[in-house]
């Protein structure tokens, strides 16, 4: 193993696992509900979302990387050592993440990521949509994709999708849309189009920076990818909060966006999460650099 390049920073073995410990503390307490439930082998209908659509383990959240350009000192002798993307340090039984290896052997997907984030951070937020993806995930259709009542039964949810205008501009929410739905769309977004099509004030595109984060692998320090993760459960919280769904009984209080105060306090929301999410994207576009 040939071994990398000069690094920017060391840390000694004391400094960085301590690190390590500390970022695997708040992995832990962000996943222990679903931890707990998943042992009881009990479903939830907004904190699985994270773990099922993403598919993503809590072990992966878990699992601290210091990022590029940092070498930890004594970390040869640990199963670290057997990771992927890392190499010797520049000192005797150091390891480094091996950027250059990591790059060359991700640099499809690095760009395709990289295009997303450049093309979404340089584009004005939109606030118009108001989560109306999820009722068009539900319009006149019987079966729905959650177990749980609609708020306003079926009539009264068909009858808010068609007083308003669908605005979705992110693939992965529109590809969810009833047929019958999918026309009443201002657009037809594709997964060729989601560059030219994301925008910041998406809160599917916030919670996308959860995924992109774990894409990037050992490039992304765990404080980036926590942040990233605590954002994309936010988001979610609000998104089922504004569905159709009647999630009371979970303990989630409705955004009712088919009045004017609940669009008023989903925009609020929206607005805060769309800059959280641009802090999020720029670090990310940082460790991505020129690629």
């Amino acid at each position: 193993m040939t071994i990398a390049p000069p690094t920017t920073r060391v840390l000694d073995a004391a400094a960085w696992q301590g690190l390590e410990r500390a970022h695997a503390a708040r992995a832990d307490a962000l996943t222990a509900a679903h931890r707990d439930r998943a042992g009881r082998g009990e479903k939830h209908p907004v904190e699985d979302f994270l773990f099922t659509y993403y598919s993503y383990k809590p072990a992966v959240l878990r699992r601290w990387h210091p990022g590029a350009g940092v070498e930890l000192a004594d970390a040869a002798a640990t199963l670290r050592a057997q990771w992927r993307g890392y190499a010797p340090g520049q000192a005797p039984a150091s390891l480094v993440v091996d950027e250059e290896a990591w790059r060359s052997a991700n640099a499809v997907l690095v760009t395709g990521i990289a295009r997303i984030l450049r093309a979404t951070a340089g584009r004005a937020a939109g606030f118009g949509c108001f989560g109306l993806h999820e009722w068009a995930m539900v319009y006149r259709e019987a079966d729905h994709r959650h177990g749980v009542p609609l708020r306003l039964g079926q009539a009264g949810t068909d009858a808010v999708v068609e007083a308003h205008d669908l605005r979705c501009t992110h693939f992965d929410a529109f590809r969810f849309f009833t047929a019958a739905a999918v026309p009443r769309n201002r657009r037809v977004p594709t997964r060729e189009s989601q560059a030219e099509l994301e925008q910041p004030g998406c809160l599917h595109a916030g919670m996308d920076l959860y995924k992109w984060a774990i894409k990037l692998g050992p490039l992304v320090p765990g404080d980036v990818l926590l942040d990233a993760f605590e954002l994309a459960r936010d988001i979610r919280t609000l998104d089922m909060r504004a569905s159709p769904y009647d999630l009371e009984a979970w303990g989630y209080a409705p955004v009712a966006i088919e009045t004017s105060e609940g669009k008023a306090e989903y925009v609020r929301a929206q607005r805060g999460f769309a800059e959280r999410g641009q802090v999020i994207r720029s670090r990310l576009l940082e460790i991505i650099g020129s690629d």
